[in-house]
C-alpha cells in the first residue's frame, strides 16, 4: 500500500531553515509528481510546491516562492522540502502527496494519497 512519512519538521525561530523529508514506499516513485501542501489551525489545506517526474519543472505556491525549493531523488523515492528565511506565517502542518494527473497541480483534487504531515513551527 501506498506510504508516505514525512520528517524533518520541528520549532526554529524566524529566519531559520528546515529541511523537510517525505519517503514514500508502495507505488512506482519515479512515475508521479509530487507535492508539498501545508495547513495551519482554521485555515484550508494551502499548496506550498510540487515537482515534475524528474525534477524538473517545479512549481510553488506565491507566499513560498523565492524561499523554498523542492527537489527529489528518485533512487531514494524522496522528496524535499528546503525552507528558507521561516517567517511566523510558515506555521503549520505540512504534508506531502503523490500525484494523480498528469501533470503537477495546485489543488488537493490532483493528489491521491498523503502522509500524515510534519509540524512546522516557527517563533519569533
Amino acid at each position: 500500500q501506498v506510504q508516505l512519512v514525512e520528517s524533518g519538521g520541528g520549532l526554529v525561530q524566524a529566519g531559520d531553515s528546515l529541511r523537510l523529508s517525505c519517503a514514500a514506499s508502495g507505488f512506482t516513485f519515479s512515475s508521479h509528481f509530487m507535492g508539498w501542501f501545508r495547513q495551519a489551525p482554521g485555515k484550508e489545506r494551502e499548496f506550498v510546491a510540487a515537482i515534475n517526474l524528474r525534477g524538473v519543472p517545479t512549481y510553488y505556491g506565491d507566499s513560498v516562492k523565492g524561499r523554498f525549493t523542492i527537489s527529489r531523488d528518485n533512487a531514494k523515492n524522496t522528496v524535499y522540502l528546503q525552507m528558507n528565511s521561516l517567517a511566523l506565517e510558515d506555521t503549520a502542518l505540512y504534508y506531502c502527496a503523490v500525484g494523480t494527473k498528469l501533470i503537477p497541480g495546485r489543488s488537493v483534487d490532483d493528489y491521491g494519497y498523503w502522509g500524515q504531515g510534519t509540524q512546522v513551527t516557527i517563533s519569533s
